[in-house]
C-alpha cells in the first residue's frame, strides 16, 4: 500500500471559526541527513566548515513561515512538525552527540540507526513516518530534504496528486528529478535565507568558468569493496 493509500478521510467536526476542530494535520519536514551530508561534500570537496554547515534553526523558521502560509488557505488547524533521520557509524556517537543534541535544542525531532552496512539507509524509516503521520490525522503539507529520486519520487507524485503541498529540499545540482518534476516544487536549501552562513563554491555543468573545475567524487574509491554500485 502506497503512502497516499494510507491517508486518513477529513474529519467533520468544526469550530467557530469553520476549522476543524479534531486532531490537526501536519506540515511535516522529514530531512534525510545521510543523503545531504553526501551532496554537500560533493559540492565542497571535503567535509564542511562551520561556515558552510546547515543552520537548523534557520530551516525551523522557515517551516514555521510556510506552516502560516498553508494555514491561510486550510479548513483545518495546522501546525508544524521536522525529523532528521541519520545513521550513526559504529564508534561516533560521542562526536555526533553534540550536534543531536542541538537539533532537539532547536526544536527537531531526530531519528538515528546504527549504520551497519551500506544498505543501512534511512528511506524506509523516513516513508513509514511519512505514512504514520498520514495515518494519525492527515498531512496539511509534506516537505523531503533528499535528492534521492528512487526512493522519493513516486511516493511524493502521489501524495502531490491528492491535493497535498509537496516540496523537495535539496540541491539543484543533484535533484533533477524534482526540478523537472511537473507536480512537485523543488526549492533549492542556498535559496532559504539563513541556512548558510556564506554562499557554497557551487559548480554546475551549465556554467562551468573558463579555465575548468574540479567535481569531486561523491564516495571513496574504498566504498566500492563495501557495495556493490559500479559504473556500467
Amino acid at each position: 500500500m502506497s503512502v497516499s493509500e494510507r491517508l486518513p478521510a477529513a474529519a467533520g467536526a468544526t469550530g467557530d471559526d469553520g476549522r476543524d476542530t479534531r486532531q490537526p494535520r501536519r506540515v511535516l519536514l522529514v530531512w534525510d541527513a545521510p543523503n545531504l551530508d553526501m551532496g554537500l561534500g560533493a559540492i565542497l570537496g571535503g567535509r564542511p566548515t562551520a561556515a558552510y554547515r546547515p543552520r537548523f534553526d534557520a530551516l525551523g523558521r522557515w517551516l514555521l513561515g510556510r506552516t502560516a502560509e498553508l494555514s491561510g488557505t486550510s479548513p483545518v488547524r495546522l501546525e508544524p512538525e521536522a525529523t532528521v533521520f541519520t545513521n550513526i557509524a559504529a564508534g561516533s556517537a560521542d562526536v555526533v552527540r553534540p550536534w543531536v543534541e542541538a537539533l532537539r535544542n532547536v526544536g527537531f525531532a531526530v531519528f538515528a540507526k546504527p549504520k551497519i552496512d551500506e544498505d543501512s539507509d534511512v528511506d524506509s524509516d523516513m516513508l513509514n513516518h511519512i505514512a504514520l503521520r498520514a495515518r494519525e490525522g492527515g498531512l496539511g503539507g509534506i516537505m523531503v530534504a533528499s535528492a534521492d529520486g528512487q526512493a522519493f519520487r513516486e511516493p511524493l507524485e502521489d501524495l502531490a496528486a491528492t491535493g497535498i503541498p509537496v516540496q523537495v529540499l535539496g540541491f539543484r545540482e543533484h535533484a533533477s528529478w524534482a526540478v523537472s518534476s511537473e507536480t512537485l516544487e523543488f526549492v533549492d536549501l542556498e535559496d532559504i535565507p539563513g541556512v548558510f552562513r556564506e554562499p557554497l563554491p557551487r559548480v554546475s555543468l551549465d556554467s562551468l568558468p573558463d579555465e575548468g573545475a574540479w567535481l569531486q567524487p561523491f564516495r571513496p574509491l574504498s566504498a566500492l569493496l563495501l557495495g556493490r554500485q559500479g559504473v556500467q
